[in-house]
């Protein structure tokens, strides 16, 4: 299951919940590399891009478990106007 966020501002919130899910969770780029976002090193590079640039304009994510893809949906959906598309 995929899902691609856009103007996502609250990076911190984004990462705490990819930390809660169970399964993998893979960042794909818009190059087509595939990161594991469950990997510490991983989510280092990514706040490291972030210095730079502290808005991600675009990303996709894929979750390999259903719930892990339900509870991002819900986060999304409950009111946190600083992540998701506005």
């Amino acid at each position: 299951m995929k899902i691609t966020l856009s103007n996502i501002k609250n990076t911190e919130g984004l990462f705490e919940r990819i930390n809660k899910c169970k399964g993998k969770v893979e960042l794909i780029t818009n190059e087509g590399d595939v990161l594991n976002m469950k990997s510490k090193l991983s989510q280092i590079i990514m706040v490291a891009n972030l210095l730079d640039n502290p808005i991600i304009k675009e990303m996709q994510l894929k979750f390999y478990e259903e719930e892990d893809f339900k509870n991002m949906m819900n986060f999304l959906m409950s009111g946190d106007k600083s992540l998701g598309k506005e």
